[in-house]
């Protein structure tokens, strides 16, 4: 049996990292997009006489050091009395440590695949991916973003089941991305910045909540970017050039060393133009609206 998921990139605006005893009651304020492009994971079964699981990544065979919130989400998933081969291989269609949540897609892709393998809920799954980026530092807001689908809004932090998010509702706009290098997100959480990113991050969010629109999104994100001192030197260079062709505040991906901006179909060759000249790495996608995706897989002829 192969089965198929499919869990969108997810990029986060600003945030309030709020983390409990109970992996659950543990999340993010805050707001972000959820991309057209994200993480393909295929999952096949096969019975057997013991007990293996493999995990891969774009091919390249991964340890349990390696996949740790993987590994942990499947131990999980797979009924303990299961005797076989479990294989697991996920595609990222951008880079890992970039910003885009794919800690979050592969396991929360994983979950949902073996979730319908052994017939548990949506809920039950998911909240198994949400615990494990929790206790592992993959992420904190992520998963109940992805699940969501759209221009997020993370009004009330923890698990699914457990958080409030709501979305902007504004189809009009591409997500440009220009991607420059990674950042750790355990490195950042587990840092002296995080009490600063809590005080913005709220008063972003407080902001956004007054005037829900993708305009305030955009100035908000760029404020907070700024005054948590994440933003700065080549990326906040990079990113007033793009401000001069576009009408919305370009701002930082968090957490990766990216810029991301909404633009309108007449400012996609501008930007293009643009990221040839600046000689960098770049994407255009439109916005995810929708729900995971998941069933059986047949491969092509």
């Amino acid at each position: 049996m192969l089965i198929r998921s499919f869990i969108p990139a997810h990029i986060t605006a600003f945030f309030v990292p709020i983390i409990r005893e109970d992996p659950q009651m543990s999340g993010s304020l805050g707001a972000g997009v959820n991309l057209s492009k994200g993480t393909n994971v295929f999952i096949n079964i096969e019975e057997g006489l013991e007990r293996h699981i493999h995990v891969a990544f774009n091919g390249e065979p991964m340890s349990r050091k390696e996949a740790t919130i993987t590994y942990h989400v499947a131990e999980k998933l797979i009924q303990r009395d299961f005797k076989g081969e479990v294989e697991i291989w996920q595609y990222f269609d951008f880079p890992t440590g970039y910003g885009f949540g794919n800690s979050a897609g592969g396991a929360l892709g994983t979950a949902l695949a073996l979730a319908y393998i052994f017939k548990k809920t949506l809920l039950e799954a998911s909240k198994i991916a949400h615990e494990a980026e929790v206790i592992y530092r993959g992420g904190l807001g992520d998963v109940v973003a992805q699940l969501t689908g759209g221009i997020d809004l993370r009004i009330r932090e923890g698990g699914p089941g457990v958080a409030i998010v709501d979305n902007i509702l504004a189809n009009e706009y591409k997500v440009f991305t220009i991607m420059m290098g990674k950042l750790e997100t355990k490195r950042v959480l587990d840092s002296e910045v995080v009490e600063r990113i809590r005080k913005v991050g709220r008063i972003a969010l407080e902001n956004l909540l007054r005037n829900p629109t993708p305009e305030t999104l955009m100035k908000e994100a760029r404020k907070f970017a700024v005054e948590t001192g994440l933003m700065e030197g080549e990326l906040l260079e990079i990113a007033k050039e793009v401000d001069k062709i576009i009408r919305l505040p370009s701002s930082m991906i968090m957490l990766g060393k990216c810029i991301f901006a909404l633009i309108r179909d007449d400012e996609v060759e501008k930007v293009k133009e643009l990221a040839r000249d600046l000689n960098v790495s770049y994407d255009i996608v439109d916005i995810y609206w929708g729900k995971p995706k998941i069933g059986r897989w047949i491969p092509e002829e």
